[in-house]
Order: C-alpha cells, then structure tokens, then sequence
C-alpha cells in the first residue's frame, strides 16, 4: 500500500501536479546539477525553474525512524527554509516536500525549491591572497554573526553551502543544504567557533573572519581567533587522514 505526504508553499499550489508525479518524472527528464549521496536536477515546469532535491533512500531503520518520530530530511529543509525567509535570511523560496511511503515506511522524499543563480560561494576562498577576498570574508562574518544573534545554528556550515549574490559592494548571502540546522537556542563563543571548522581559506583569512565576527558580537577576539584556528586545524588533520589531498586552502 502506498501514500504520500505533500505540504505545499500557497504561493506554488498551481505546481502540486508536477509534484506528485515526481517518482516517474525525476527519472525519466531533468537535468542533473548535482550527482552523490543526493541528487539534484533541475526543472523547467509553468514558467519556472525549479529545483528538486532526492535524497537517498533510507535504511530500514531510518525508514522507521522516519515514519514515526522522526521528520524526514526533505521535510526539515521545507520547514527549516520556510523559517530562515521569516527571519529575514535568504535561501531559494521553499516550493514544497513530498514524501512517499509504502506499507508506512518512507521509501522516497523529496525536497523542492525555486531554482537561483549565483555570483559566486564561499568555495572561492580556497585560492587567492586575503586582500582578494577581504570585503567578502568581512561580509560574510557579519552576516554570521546577525545569524548567530538570531539563535540560528546551520551545523554544516561548509563553503559549499553559503552562496552569494552580489548588487553593487554588498553582498547578499544565501543558506542551502538546510536538513541539519537549530533555531531558538543560543550561540556562545566556544559553539560558534566549532561551527566555523569546515571553512576554506588560509589562516590569514580565517583570522580575519573570526575578529570580524568577534567585533560584531562584542566578544573577546582573541578568544574567538584562538578557538577558530584550533578547531579547523583538528577538523581538517583528521580530515586528511581519510582523504590525503584536501586541504581548505591552496593558494
């Protein structure tokens, strides 16, 4: 026995047929933006382009989990998108997220969202001097700290999940891969410099961001560029351990 369950953003109910029928279409048409643990393909559907994002089928376990406790990973980006545009913070409009179930147990979801450009995410840092980068990694630390001030925690906060556009010096940044984050819970020093692990860029840059931030938080700069540079220096020497060849910077 098979079941769906569907909640659509108002603004896109005209899209709900298209939704529905995703099993077979996702297959069978769009085109492919991201290929890995996930896939992502885009649509062109009434006038838009979409994107929709099929995660990977769970295991029985979490099949179960997430038929009965626990929400679904496209279920938390729908609700956790939908919570960032309240608070004013950008990410791709939330279309919707479906989930299908067989017997009870969920066997495919997925997550859909108005497809965006960009000019460029926080990729970039890997090369180029600090001076390249200067007023981004600025920025950037102080859109980081109005998130953290507004009790919001995005645990993978890796470069390539903040995207930005750019309208004249000012740059707007956005949130994706949205499945693992925390609202309403407060941001300290030691929790947000941890959450800076998965950064590129060299320590210079790095030094650069964590004053910034510490600036805009009237928090003690010293503390914030010691504990920065220590928790990505251990994030990524147990990182090279698995993969020889990362590195969060090249120069």
């Amino acid at each position: 026995m098979t079941s769906y369950n569907l909640i659509l953003n108002e603004k896109y109910k005209h899209l709900e047929g298209f939704i529905k029928d995703l099993p077979s279409l996702f297959m069978e048409s769009g085109e492919i933006i991201y290929s890995g643990r996930n896939l992502i393909k885009i649509f062109e559907i009434k006038g838009l382009t979409v994107n929709v994002k099929a995660f990977k089928k769970p295991f029985l376990i979490n099949q179960i989990a997430y038929s009965t406790f626990r929400k679904s990973k496209a279920k938390r980006s729908f609700i956790y998108a939908s919570m960032l545009k309240e608070k004013d913070f950008e990410t791709p409009d939330p279309i919707a997220f479906i989930e299908f179930r067989k017997f009870g147990l969920l066997k495919e979801a997925y997550y859909i969202s108005l497809h965006e450009e960009f000019d460029g995410m926080l990729r970039e840092l890997v090369r180029g001097s600090l001076s390249d980068h200067q007023e981004l990694i600025q920025q950037f630390a102080n859109y980081t700290a109005q998130l953290h001030e507004s009790q919001i925690l995005h645990l993978d906060y890796s470069p390539g999940n903040i995207l930005y556009k750019k309208e004249n010096n000012k740059y707007i940044f956005y949130l994706v891969d949205l499945n693992r984050m925390r609202f309403n819970k407060s941001v300290g020093l030691d929790k947000a410099c941890f959450n800076f692990r998965r950064l590129w860029g060299s320590d210079e840059m790095l030094t650069l961001f964590a004053k910034e931030y510490a600036k805009a938080r009237r928090m003690d700069e010293a503390k914030c560029i010691e504990k920065t540079l220590k928790y990505h220096k251990k994030f990524w020497d147990d990182y090279r351990k698995k993969r020889s060849d990362a590195s969060p910077y090249r120069g």
